[in-house]
């Protein structure tokens, strides 16, 4: 995909709008030029001695009603052209959230927030101006710059050609300082997006630092970052900065020559007094679209280096999507395999060297309730993410009804799985909000939800009830409050396959014991898979799988697993012992 063909469609879409605006400015860059015309005949009659009191007034009066009809067609093209820069922000901004909510879990294990941030607000506004202000400066310095140079020729060939001996030197000026303003302003972009990273992790993680009395080396690390993008900031402006100042100048040497030649010719009288202040105005004229080239190079290499990082972006093709044949329908009740299963994390993103899963074979049948333990870094959680495809098998087959994860549409597959993640993510909305996710819930169904996540008092003990804001990512909450409102949106939804990782692991023992008897009554209604450390919740489960070093190595009910010893008989007791020390 080329960069430009990102903004196509919006100026497809606008084109009426935009040729409005285009037909607006070009009116307002000729109305423009009539006022020197004006101000010819005045000065020339009032050189003559000519003038009179009537005259001057309607000459007066016409530059009025000429400057009112440019601050109407002004006004026109500001709403035309600058909105349709608005316009080009919008839609970039969402087909870039729609595309990154297609991407799979991988890219976001190494993008970091602060570079997607700097891509949703400073790149897209950088496309924004260039789009709005860089396509009005690049009118004016064509249109106005043209019709400026045609009247200078009415007036004077020669004194026009001398005028015009620096534009040369201009355009050779532009191209050269345009790659070295290009390249600079892809390295302050970059820099941007890690200072922007940088910021945004410090105040999240503001409480760590606060406990640990990290205040010190958190602000070297932003003063770090933002002197970087100082010192980028710094290198651009000495290209930009010697590129303005030359442009000023060339144009400054143009009115020398027009002060010098002209004024002599005007002494000389082979031109008029009132042609030498037209010429001047016009010069005047002709001074912006001049320096104009300047601020267009400007605008449109920002735009075109913000362009090229959004492409690259837009250009990333998720490892997880649907297929073209991919079926569009699977009835429960589900019965989910896993058949030779691997599946291994990028090491960079992970550091993982070994596979996180190896030769996974397990099937779920409808209605039967499987528990996974294992040690942490035993693959627990891989294995429950790769059954709604945040991730794909590296090898082996992962079916539903003997359907593969694959050959279904991410949708349906979705529909059919509700997981509880082992860090509940809540949003910065209120309780309501986090459960519901935007769906419509009957006031009965609500209630029962919060009952069976054990979530009914605690809030009727907030005075705002349902309607108590959260704070972002739960901040007011406790880490055993939120796992609740993350288990209730679970239940929220009556999909066949259930997931849980370690949904009880921050909830206190009473707590977890009336969790425990909400999920052992959800048995035989759906299949339920069940991650959990604290194995007094999976004690009564049809299954219990053990995962160590990404491989299961026992497998069979509670009692079974407690005659056979290892790792679950061990951990049992283990825990059977720590739960006794604290209820004395």
């Amino acid at each position: 995909m080329k960069p430009l063909d990102l903004i196509k469609p919006t100026f497809i879409e606008n084109r009426t709008r935009i040729l409005i605006g285009l037909i607006s400015l070009i009116i307002v860059d000729f109305l423009q030029l009539l006022i020197p015309r004006i101000i010819k005949t005045a000065v020339d009659e009032l050189a003559l001695y000519e003038a009179s009191w009537s005259g001057l007034l309607r000459q007066a009066l016409l530059i009025v009603v000429v400057g009112l009809f440019i601050g109407g067609f002004r006004y026109v093209w500001r709403r035309c052209l600058l909105g349709t820069s608005r316009r080009v922000e919008e839609a970039l901004r969402n087909r870039l959230f729609r595309h990154l909510q297609t991407l799979s879990a991988r890219f976001f294990d190494t993008a970091s927030t602060g570079d997607l941030m700097a891509h949703a607000t400073n790149d897209i506004n950088q496309v924004r101006m260039a789009t709005g202000m860089g396509l009005v400066a690049f009118n004016d310095a064509i249109v106005l710059g043209a019709a400026a140079i045609g009247f200078m020729l009415y007036i004077n060939v020669q004194l026009t050609l001398l005028v015009l001996i620096p534009a040369p030197l201009i355009v050779l000026g532009t191209r050269f300082f345009s790659r070295q303003m290009h390249a600079r302003y892809q390295t302050v972009q970059r820099t941007f997006a890690e200072l922007t990273e940088v910021v945004r992790e410090r105040l999240a993680g503001i409480r760590v630092i606060k406990a640990y009395n990290w205040q010190t080396a958190s602000a070297d690390a932003v003063r770090t970052a933002s002197g970087n993008y100082v010192r980028e900031n710094i290198a651009l402006v000495r290209v930009t900065g010697a590129f303005m100042p030359m442009m000023v100048l060339l144009t400054q040497l143009s009115m020398v020559v027009v002060v010098g030649i002209g004024g002599r010719q005007a002494i000389l009288q082979e031109i008029t007094p009132g042609d030498f202040v037209a010429f001047i105005s016009y010069l005047g004229l002709l001074t912006w679209p001049m320096m104009a080239m300047g601020w267009v190079t400007n605008l449109i290499q920002r735009g075109k280096a913000s362009l090229e990082r959004l492409n690259t972006i837009l250009e990333t093709r998720p490892l997880v999507a649907n297929r073209p044949e991919a079926s569009a329908s699977i009835a429960p009740p589900c019965r989910l395999t896993f058949q030779g299963v691997s599946f291994a994390y990028d090491s960079m993103a992970h550091g993982a060297v070994q596979p996180a899963l190896r030769d996974i074979d397990l099937t779920v049948s409808p209605g039967e309730t499987v528990g996974i333990v294992g040690p942490p870094g035993a693959g627990k959680t891989t294995l429950l993410n790769l059954i709604p495809r945040l991730y794909d098998p590296d090898a082996g087959r992962i079916s539903v009804n003997g359907t593969d994860l694959r050959a279904m549409q991410l949708q349906t597959l979705r529909a059919l799985v509700t997981i509880v993640p082992q860090e509940p993510f809540l949003f910065a909305g209120t309780i309501r909000d986090n459960i519901t996710l935007g769906r419509t819930v009957k006031t009965g169904h609500l209630d029962d939800v919060l009952a069976k996540a054990a979530l009914s008092r605690t809030v009727s003990a907030f005075p705002r009830g349902l309607d108590t804001l959260v704070g972002e990512k739960g901040v007011v909450l406790s880490g055993g409050q939120k796992q609740r409102i993350a288990l209730a949106r679970a239940l929220l939804e009556d999909t066949p396959l259930l997931l849980l990782d370690d949904p009880i692991s921050q909830v206190d023992m009473a707590t977890g014991r009336r969790l425990i008897r909400t999920l052992e009554g959800l048995r035989g209604n759906r299949a339920l898979i069940v991650v959990s450390h604290r194995l007094s919740a999976l004690r009564r489960a049809d299954r219990i799988i053990v995962l160590q070093r990404g491989r299961i190595t026992a497998a069979g009910d509670h009692d079974r697993l407690m005659a056979d010893g290892g790792y679950y008989a061990e951990t049992v007791q283990m825990q059977a012992i720590t739960e006794a020390l604290d209820a004395a």
